[in-house]
């Protein structure tokens, strides 16, 4: 085994991470099992990620010298993993594939731009692990988007001719016996499953991939040139994702998208801290999501309605019908959300409670919703697990108009509030007696106020103002943004320095001050020549060390004075 000389305390999974990484060159981790152990590898100085894919993961040097394999050199490798041998032969294949799709061949099409997307694959995965330059991974991507646009349309064709098959006879459908004397008569454009590999399991694969096509004929290459734009691999997987679990279309289910103002979104992250992570199951165009991901969260979206719709890291929402959905691996995940209006609202956040059970759930919902008896789900979120604190709006927000809606307009005439549950340790919901907090907030007030700490959990007490804008009740003197990066300068930059790397995130994090402050140190360090970016994030500069030198000086300096 290769990873017999690592360390044994490795468990079975993070073993057979490590050995398909050695092998293969490589690791993608698809589920929170395999997320999980990659990161511990990565904090064991085992595992990589890759800057801008981070399902990817790469084996380190440490590692391979721990199960002596040794990095094989460019020139060293050729044959089916080169991208330079290996590209007139991918274009003349993705060409030939292109021509015999657009000739009708669909079987031989669909054999032939499989075999070019796995060579794509496979070239610009090994031009990524052996450091190529961006332009030769590019390329690499690009024959295997291409290849991945034939092969998607020829299951495209393949499902419908299939079903018209099925629907003439030709084909005897799945569990239905033919009928006796009826011989299966073969069309010479009809091809069975046989003949190209496809199961059960494909074809409603297939099928699924055909339907979101119909609905929006160029699905493949937005999908694919998404991937791209944002410099991840054109996967099958990203359009499988894509696709989701969709179970009714738009138009059997209606566009209930009201983009949620930002003034709104960071008012409540400035009063309660959630999860790092974020279940988004109505994401629409991301209003929520920015504010988040600017605020330090990482999130898992979804909705009913596919947006296009894409995470920081480049991840595509899924796309499917919330009301049917169950948690997985994602339970006890907090949401922030702004449900669908109208009687779904119910529905919607009773079926979060009930199934996803997360441990906190902000609800952006009309001030009526405290009102209404008759629907059973209404009293199962208000009476038998009510929120804990509701923060009402004294000012209305800003108007949240429905996408692409043409009837009655939501105004500034509403009346909104931010609805928070918690659950107990028992799992119920609520305070207790069906009590909870009202408070009354102006949104106005939180617009420049910095965001809880993600993953810190708790909330705070809402600002309380006079008149004249001044707080009485704080028996301290509130601190400036100055005074307050004077007071953790020099801390800061000892933390920096003892990096190799950082950003804004990290650095909040590891110093333990608010982002606004996170942000101005990062801003006046900049500006002083202290620290300079590199690659997308922060290093100690040249000035930066002699300033760190010059500071461990003077307190030793100091210290032998003193003694």
């Amino acid at each position: 085994m290769m990873g017999a000389e690592l360390p044994r305390q490795l468990g079975n999974r993070a073993r057979g991470i490590v050995d398909a990484a050695l092998k293969a060159g490589s690791f993608r981790a698809e589920v929170p099992a395999d997320v999980v152990s990659c990161r511990n590898l990565n904090g064991r100085q085992l595992l990589s990620r890759d800057p801008k894919d981070g399902a990817l993961w790469y084996p380190t040097e440490k590692l391979r010298g721990l199960a002596g394999v040794e990095e094989p050199l460019t020139n060293q490798v050729g044959g089916d993993l080169s991208p330079a041998a290996e590209a007139s032969d991918l274009v003349v294949a993705i060409e030939s594939a292109r021509a015999l799709l657009d000739a009708g061949d669909v079987e031989a099409a669909l054999l032939l731009s499989t075999g070019a997307y796995e060579r794509a694959k496979a070239a610009a995965t090994y031009a990524a692990k052996v450091k190529a330059s961006r332009e030769l991974i590019d390329k690499a991507r690009r024959m295997q988007a291409e290849a991945l646009k034939i092969e998607s349309m020829c299951y495209v064709a393949m499902a419908d001719a299939i079903d018209e098959a099925q629907a003439k006879g030709y084909v005897a459908r799945q569990g239905r016996p033919e009928k006796s004397g009826q011989a299966k008569v073969r069309d010479a454009d009809v091809f069975t499953f046989e003949d190209v590999g496809v199961d059960k399991r494909r074809l409603h694969e297939a099928r699924k991939l055909r339907n979101a096509v119909r609905a929006e004929p160029d699905f493949v290459d937005r999908v694919v040139e998404a991937r791209l734009e944002s410099g991840l691999e054109p996967s099958r997987r990203s359009i499988s994702h894509a696709i989701g679990t969709r179970s009714a279309s738009t138009e059997e289910k209606g566009d209930q998208l009201y983009e949620t103002s930002e003034e709104a979104t960071r008012t409540v992250l400035a009063l309660e801290s959630f999860s790092a992570i974020v279940k988004l199951p109505e994401v629409g165009r991301g209003a929520i999501l920015r504010v988040l991901e600017a605020s330090g969260y990482e999130a898992v979206i979804s909705d009913l309605r596919d947006y296009g719709t894409a995470t920081k890291h480049g991840e595509l929402q899924q796309v499917g019908d919330f009301l049917k959905s169950l948690p997985d691996g994602t339970e006890g995940m907090d949401m922030v959300i702004n449900p669908p209006y109208g009687d779904v609202a119910n529905a919607f956040l009773a079926h979060a409670l009930r199934e996803h059970k997360p441990r906190k759930m902000a609800a952006l919902l009309n001030l009526n919703f405290m009102c209404g008896f008759e629907d059973p789900d209404r009293r199962f979120v208000m009476d038998e697990n009510p929120p804990s604190r509701v923060y009402v709006f004294t000012r209305r927000l800003p108007m949240m108009h429905r996408d692409g809606w043409d009837g009655p307009k939501a105004s500034s005439q509403m009346n909104t509030a931010w609805f928070v549950w918690e659950r107990n340790d028992d799992g119920s919901y609520g305070r207790g007696n069906g009590l909870f907090e009202t408070i009354r907030i102006d949104w106005q007030q939180y617009q420049s106020a910095p965001a809880l700490a993600p993953g810190a959990g708790g909330h705070t007490a809402p600002f309380v103002f006079s008149s004249d804008d001044e707080d009485f009740t704080r028996e301290t003197p509130r601190k400036s943004l100055d005074e307050r990066c004077d007071e953790e300068r020099a801390r800061a930059l000892i933390w920096m320095g003892e990096r190799e790397s950082f950003d804004a995130v990290t650095l909040r994090r590891g110093v333990g001050v608010r982002p606004s402050v996170a942000d101005a140190l990062i801003a006046g360090l900049s500006a002083e020549g202290l620290i300079e970016a590199r690659d997308a994030e922060w290093v100690v500069s040249e000035a930066g060390w002699l300033a760190l030198k010059a500071a461990a000086g003077v307190l030793l300096t100091v210290k032998a004075v003193a003694e």
